[in-house]
Parts: C-alpha cells; structure tokens; sequence
C-alpha cells in the first residue's frame, strides 16, 4: 500500500516559512521599540545583537537552552512586549505540585492556537452549537480558558468540572492512595451528573478521568462524539484499550500534546499500520518541537529513536528557545498534513529508570 507521503519540495517550503517566521520573531523580541526587558536585557549582557546574527531556525543554537527558573523567580514583567504595555495580561501557569510553579503570561497567544486547532476537528465529532464539557484542571492554568474558547469559536457552550492536579500528585507521592482514589471518583462523579441532566456532544478530559467516566456511564448513549484528550503517557497499548474497548470506535479520538508553554500539538489519524503509536506535530512556525540527544541537546536523534523533546515557542507574546521539556519522546519523519518532524509515544523523561507520578494524567 503506497501511503502519501510530503514532498522534499513541502518541507523546503515549510523551512522557508519557518526560517522567515524566526526572523520576525527575533527582530520583535530584540528592538527596543517591540521588545520584552527580559530579552533585551539578555541581548546586552550576552554582547551579540540577535536581531544581525539569527537568519533562520537552525541559529537558535547561538542561544543557551531556555531556564523554567526563568519563569519561576522574575516577576511576570520583565516578560511585557513593549508593545504590550499598559495592556492587562493573562497569567497562567504549569507545575506548581511543590513550590513556585512556572509562569507564562499572554494575551491573544491561546485563541489564536485553539482556533487554529479547530479546523483539525470533525464537526461530525464536536458539532457546532453543541455543548462541551470540560473535566480537567483549569484553576491557573491556560487550558481552562483556551478549551472554553475552542467551543465558543465553534459556537458551542461549554460547561466545567474542575480538578486539581497539584493535589492529586501531593496525595500519591505520600502514598495515601485512598484519598487520591475518593479525590478522582468525586471529580468523576461531576461529570457524569451533568451527562446525566445535559446535552453535551464534545468531551475533554484526561486519558485516566475518559476510562474512569466509561465505566460509570455509556459515553455514546449519553450523547459523546468526539473525545478531546490531554495527557503525558499513552503507550500503544493504552491507546488500542481507549479506542476499542472505551470508546467502543464509536467516538471521535482526538489526543493532543501541549502545555502552557507551547499550545497544543495535534495528532494525525491514526492508520492500521501505525499500531495504535500517537504522532503529534507542532503548531509550526508558532512552536517547533525537536527530539534530542539528552547527553548533547544541540544534536537531534534519528528517525525512530528516543530522545529529549526540545521545545522552541515563537510568537510576539512569548519567545522560548530550546527549552528541554520533561518528557521524552521517539523521532518521527514528516507526514501529510505536516511537512516538518514529529513527536511520538510521549512520556515523562527518565520514565524507564524511574517512578514518575503523573497522578490524574
């Protein structure tokens, strides 16, 4: 069976496009009439001006790997566009189970990601005007406004059940399993409630919460078509259970990989020949993943292989370069509709070497 496949000539284009993308970005980021103290600052110290030495992606290696402390221990200011001064922002933030968590504020970066995610979506699955319901943590972070704006850029309601992740870990790392278990069936309980007494046909939840609520309640009875899913660890395995036996192949299965640092990055149909192994590409040139060497982060892996997943964000509201994510992930090669590298099989960095508490993801 001959698969279609992206031309060297697409991928030459998407480069362009992105090459293009970096030095807008970078010009924004360092003039002093657009640009963030943060990185002006940096620009000075560092004695080099980015804006005459980055002429596309692969100069980002000119700049050290993005620090979260960063975004934990300077106060969200330093972070402000000058363009964006005196504009209210959004603070939203990302980990957080001990400690100061990383902060990311923003303006228009979420809708701008989540209407460009919705054309990735079936109507069949999340029919316009129909409701949503969103059961995940929402609180801080930019997930609870950018799913609500999803469903309204489709023209749907959507309604909320919320959860506290933070919690959730904090429990099981001290190993009262007990009040992590009570903790999740009450969030459960939530939203099975409003299934029972509303119309919703879009879900968006946790791999972990979606197998839980099918238990409870049959998804497609109660008016489900499409499943928005959001979580670190889906191994093949797990994700053949949620397509056959929890969604039974009736509903739509839509497993993304984002956070509040990036967006989100959506997954390609899966096809027989995948094995049930997700793909997820970056919401290029907005953010660029890259699958890299832990021991040498400037290097990428091959095709098929593990590595770091590097992430780069490139917008006028946020410029995050080479950030190495805590997650690890295998290499994968371009593939239609995406002209440029993907991320497979996501997992925490270090999952094969150690305990990792993902909690209700």
């Amino acid at each position: 069976m001959n698969l279609p496949a992206v031309s060297e000539a697409e991928i030459q284009q998407a480069q362009s496009r992105l090459d293009a993308h970096v030095r807008e970005i970078i010009h924004w980021h360092f003039s002093p009439e657009t640009g963030c103290p943060f990185w002006l600052g940096w620009a000075a110290k560092a004695g080099w001006d980015p804006r005459q030495e980055i002429k596309g992606f692969a100069d980002l290696l000119k700049f050290p790997n993005f620090q979260d402390e960063w975004l934990r221990d300077l106060q969200p200011d330093v972070w402000v566009p000058a363009q964006y001064q005196g504009r209210p922002y959004n603070i939203f933030e990302t980990g957080g189970t001990t400690g100061m968590p990383k902060q990311r504020i923003g303006w228009d970066d979420y809708k701008i990601d989540y209407e460009e995610f919705s054309g990735k979506i079936s109507d069949a699955h999340f029919p316009r005007g129909a409701a949503w319901l969103m059961v995940g943590p929402t609180g801080p972070r930019r997930l609870r406004l950018a799913i609500e704006h999803l469903a309204n850029f489709r023209g749907s309601p959507c309604y909320f059940v919320d959860l506290d992740p933070r919690w959730v870990k904090r429990v099981l790392a001290e190993k009262k399993t007990d009040v992590a278990r009570a903790y999740m069936e009450h969030v459960v309980e939530q939203g099975i409630t409003i299934l029972k007494h509303r119309r919703v046909a879009g879900l968006f939840t946790t791999p972990k919460l979606l197998e839980s609520m099918a238990e409870k309640i049959d998804l497609y009875e109660a008016g489900i078509r499409g499943v928005f899913c959001g979580g670190t660890t889906m191994a093949p395995q797990y994700v053949r259970f949620i397509v056959e036996e929890v969604l039974e192949g009736r509903i739509g299965f839509y497993p993304t990989y984002g956070n509040t640092l990036m967006g989100l990055a959506a997954s390609v149909p899966l096809r027989p020949e995948d094995n049930f192994s997700i793909t997820y590409y970056a919401p290029q040139p907005r953010a660029v993943l890259r699958v890299v060497n832990p021991q040498n982060p400037a290097q990428p892996v091959g095709y098929g292989q593990w590595g770091r997943v590097e992430l780069t964000t490139l917008t006028r509201e946020f410029f995050m370069p080479r950030f190495l994510e805590r997650d690890e992930a295998i290499r994968r090669a371009p593939r239609p509709p995406y002209a440029w590298d993907g991320v497979a099989e996501v997992r925490p960095f270090g999952a094969m070497e150690k305990n990792i508490i993902e909690g209700v993801y």
